[in-house]
């Protein structure tokens, strides 16, 4: 009960405290971090949780489940067929280059050995759509900007879990934790691809029966059954989650765009409560041990992760598209590592290999510091997106499109003379 009255009073600091965030560089993820490192162990002793209590895995595991959802909704799938490369290019360069580079550094400047040093990178390599969404949902951001780091962030994560279980498998003895069999991987994707499909469709269907339909006070409750159903069927059968998720909000939102309008104020606040709540649990785990066991080197593996790592190999992956200087530097720095990272981190930790509690060290700071960086820099990036756009100051592409414009009108008055 102290942990809910913990929950209850930094949620209304935050709530009250949001209006000055969304205007400056203050976080209220940073302000739920922070609260709970200071009521844990490490400093009042309130709450008491390590990375073995079932909420941190549960609460990280909720959290990532409901934004994927709820941004999944924000994907349009025309859109997206007609402009699938970049997010292509994310996910098939920027992915492995991130989960090289990441595994090089573990090693040479963290100390790990090679196979955990790659599954170093494997967890930390995916961006987090928890803490990408803070700049997704900006109206600022150019819609190109706001699609490629939705379904980067949306996919990645199912993307990296297959590597991360047989890193586990090939890194030493485990506690028996995981099944890295390839082919039980495979199942597991495929059925959350598929429940996220089927489900949003079967629902749907039941909708457009004559007899059947929803109150229209109760319609936002349509999809919030829908995720509920759709989260305990993937846990059922071992299905992928965050894949189901992600691609049940994106079919939802298709065919029925009346239900994503009504459910879209209900499914941001659930999304923003838990992750308020796992923010909370997490930071309980910050303590000064925690960042104390870390050595210089990893700390420098750290520093590289996010502000090396990430923005190089986003930019190698964007070389040749038609997305502005401006936009893809963004996209480059907005590479958070969140709640993905977290549950594949303490299945490392769990599973007994021998550098387990290494890596999760690692795993965590990295986490740590990339909440504080990115979830303090949303706001001046967005708002900057929008100054310029007031100002009338175009992007490279908009300076293109202007250009075209003006030879256009230049061209018609010749012909008119």
């Amino acid at each position: 009960m102290v942990l809910v009255a913990v929950f209850g009073v930094a949620l209304l600091v935050a709530v009250l405290l949001s209006g000055l965030a969304a205007r400056t560089v203050l976080s209220t993820s940073l302000l739920f971090l922070v609260g709970g490192a200071l009521v844990s162990d490490g400093f009042l002793g309130l709450i008491h949780i390590t990375p073995d209590s079932g909420i941190v895995s549960v609460t990280a595991d909720l959290a990532l489940f409901a934004v994927l959802f709820t941004d999944g909704m924000h994907v349009s799938l025309p859109k997206l067929r007609a402009n699938w490369k970049n997010p292509a290019r994310a996910l098939g360069l920027g992915l492995p280059l991130a989960f090289l580079f990441m595994g090089l550094a573990a090693h040479y400047l963290a100390g790990l050995d090679w196979t955990t040093s790659f599954l170093v990178g494997a967890v930390l390599a995916p961006t987090d759509p928890v803490f990408a969404s803070a700049i997704v949902g900006r109206s600022e951001v150019p819609a190109k900007l706001r699609q490629l780091l939705n379904v980067e962030s949306g996919i990645n994560d199912g993307l990296a879990l297959p590597v991360v279980l047989m890193l586990i498998a090939a890194s030493g003895p485990t506690a028996g934790t995981v099944d890295a069999a390839p082919t039980t991987i495979a199942l597991e994707l495929l059925l959350g691809l598929l429940f996220g499909i089927a489900l949003p469709l079967i629902v749907n269907g039941l909708v457009r029966f004559r007899l059947l339909g929803a109150e229209p006070k109760l319609q936002p409750l349509l999809p919030l059954a829908t995720g509920i159903i759709l989260y305990a069927a993937c846990h059922l059968t071992h299905a992928n989650p965050y894949l189901a998720a992600f691609s049940a909000g994106a079919v939802l939102a298709h065919v029925s765009p009346e239900a994503k309008a009504s459910f879209e104020p209900l499914g941001e606040a659930v999304a923003e409560l838990a992750k308020f709540a796992a923010l909370l649990v997490f930071g309980a785990l910050l303590t000064p041990r925690l960042f104390g066991d870390l050595s210089f080197g990893g700390y420098a593996a750290v520093l590289l992760a996010i502000f090396l790592i990430r923005p190089a190999s986003l930019l190698l992956s964007l070389l040749g598209t038609r997305i502005s200087r401006r936009e893809r530097l963004v996209a480059a720095w907005f590479g958070p590592k969140g709640f993905a990272s977290v549950v594949y981190g303490l299945l490392v930790l769990q599973s007994g290999i021998p550098q387990a509690k290494e890596a999760f060290t690692l795993i965590a700071v990295c986490i740590a510091f990339s909440i504080i960086a990115h979830s303090s820099t949303d706001v001046p990036i967005a708002r900057a997106f929008d100054v310029e756009d007031l100002a009338g100051i175009p992007a490279a592409d908009d300076d293109a499109d202007a250009a075209k414009m003006q030879a256009a009108q230049t061209s018609g008055e010749a012909g008119g003379t």
